[in-house]
């Protein structure tokens, strides 16, 4: 008997699979706060690969280069880091749901307006009211995080809301570039727009929002999210409750900090609560920490190649290979095959590391996946001959993917609670700013390699990309490849900076209490 026309039994594989995943993260409410935040990221995500994966039929019906393309990624980019800093203060100081909720509904508006642009000025308009509006995801994301999740976890549960992430940029590529080539790149950004609705409603509805600074932590086993809440707020009010004393960092982070004889360093130990700071104290106190700098200059270098990257990919593949558009999407498939292991593995393993006194791995495994990372993708670039190329891009997707989990998870332990949102948006600028100008860079050097802007030919419904414009784009992607190694020697140096800035977040958190 087999699973063919026996709906019943495939209801029953569903229910088993998914039983699977929710014991796998701790319980019903643990997997719905996890799944909504990845469905934000991933939503993010898709909006983002969209330029990219109909990038050619963009280049061949509004006549443009890959200059132009890029400039459509950067502005929404730009705008957002320009909307991230004050988005950052109001995450601190109000209900993060419903502004969470609010910017959904509003970026999935500007994404259908794209849809109905008349010309490249309109779309590009329309690519900067986007950014505006995205600016909320990061940092509500990174704050509600760690308010639902301890410290000790916190690299795996990123790694599960980071694969959201990646799922949905490949959804962005494969599905917006399959819509693009059968329908028109408009019914893409139709098909983008719509889920937001539909997430929006889902988040405002079913997640509430948290007690701050880790009294609401989410227990494995736990079914009731509303109810669950609802106890926490109860516990934090009372003055009997026995909570842990800190938002930052778990019980196996101070066990080592102990063990170690590392402590907080007395001039940046804050003695009143974080969320009163106002903005610009709390920018220079975010940017007094030597372990978050380092970790921004790290994370923006190793954004900036992926930015650069995705978004000419497509067309990459499609010219040095001379593959069809779906040979590229298959491509892309791998790829995400391989980052989403490769974050899942990276999370676990960082998150083990730490509970064994290895305080620093948050920051090292990083760092030695970007560098690894580097190292692969160059055979994967140079080779003439997709079949061992997609190897060793794969390998080099699965490392990339690897160093975010854990920077994601340190971003929390080195800062006091009260500053979590505005930390994030400080990030947020610098990493944006870095993805902003990566697609020009990119998309302006290959077109100077290859000598003139490349122009596209159609082949019945399905452009394809000129020679000297995937030359160009080989040369730009080996030739700052540079960019992610520095962003792994810059990880290293954070070694040695990391414990005493994670001791200060907990003895501030203390202080501030």
């Amino acid at each position: 008997m087999t699973a063919n026309g026996d709906p019943g039994l495939l209801r029953r594989l569903g229910r088993l699979v998914r039983g699977q995943v929710v014991r796998r993260v701790g319980g019903p409410a643990r997997a719905r706060v996890i799944t909504l935040f990845g469905a934000v990221l991933a939503l993010s995500g898709a909006d983002a690969a969209t330029v990219g994966a109909v990038a050619p039929q963009l280049e061949h019906s509004l006549r443009i280069g890959n200059t132009e393309i890029g400039l459509l990624s950067s502005v929404a980019l730009l705008v957002g880091a320009l909307f991230t800093i004050p988005v950052g203060l109001l995450v601190d100081r109000v209900s993060r749901m419903p502004l969470l909720s609010l910017s959904i509904v509003m970026w999935s508006g500007a994404s259908l307006m794209s849809a109905f642009a008349g010309s490249y000025g309109t779309l590009l308009l329309t690519r900067l009211v986007l950014g505006a509006v995205t600016a909320t995801a990061g940092p509500a994301i990174a704050s509600l995080t760690g308010d639902y999740f301890p410290s000790r976890e916190r690299g795996r549960v990123w790694a599960y809301i980071l694969g959201g992430e990646i799922v949905g940029t490949a959804a962005g590529f494969i599905v917006s570039g399959s819509v693009a080539s059968v329908i028109d790149w408009r019914a893409a950004f139709v098909l983008l727009a719509l889920p937001g609705f539909f997430l929006a409603r889902e988040l405002h509805r079913t997640v509430p929002e948290p007690p701050r600074g880790g009294a609401s932590w989410l227990m494995h086993g736990v079914v009731d999210l509303k109810q669950a809440v609802a106890e926490s707020r109860l516990r934090a009010q009372s003055p009997a409750a026995e909570e842990e004393p800190e938002g930052s960092v778990g019980e196996p982070a101070r066990q080592a900090l102990r063990r170690r004889g590392i402590h907080p360093d007395p001039s940046r130990i804050l003695r009143t609560d974080p969320s009163k700071l106002g903005l610009a104290a709390a920018v220079r106190y975010i940017l007094s920490i030597p372990t978050n700098v380092l970790m921004i200059i790290s994370s923006s270098l190793g954004y900036f190649y992926f930015a650069g990257l995705s978004t000419f990919a497509l067309l990459f593949v499609r010219g040095h290979y001379h593959a069809s558009q779906a040979e590229a999407e298959l491509v892309l498939a791998l790829l995400v095959a391989g980052a989403l292991v490769g974050t899942l593995i990276s999370g676990r393993l960082t998150d083990s590391l730490v509970r064994r006194g290895y305080l620093e791995a948050r920051v090292w495994v990083p760092a030695v996946s970007y560098l690894g990372a580097a190292g692969l993708l160059v055979p994967g670039i140079v080779s003439s001959q997709l079949t061992p190329a997609v190897w060793f891009d794969v390998a080099g997707a699965a490392l990339l993917s690897a160093a975010n989990p854990p920077l994601d998870a340190a971003r929390l332990d080195i800062m006091p609670a009260g500053l979590w949102g505005r930390a994030e948006s400080t990030r947020t600028v610098l990493r944006s700013l870095a993805q902003a100008v990566a697609p020009l860079v990119f998309g302006g050097l290959a077109d100077l390699i290859a000598g003139i802007a490349p122009k596209q030919a159609p082949i019945g419904t399905h452009p394809i990309v000129s020679p000297g414009a995937a030359r160009g784009l080989q040369i730009s992607f080996l030739l700052l490849l540079g960019t992610l190694a520095a962003g792994g020697v810059f990880l290293l140096r954070a070694r040695t900076t990391y414990g005493r800035d994670t001791a200060t977040a907990a003895a501030s958190q203390q202080g501030s209490a």
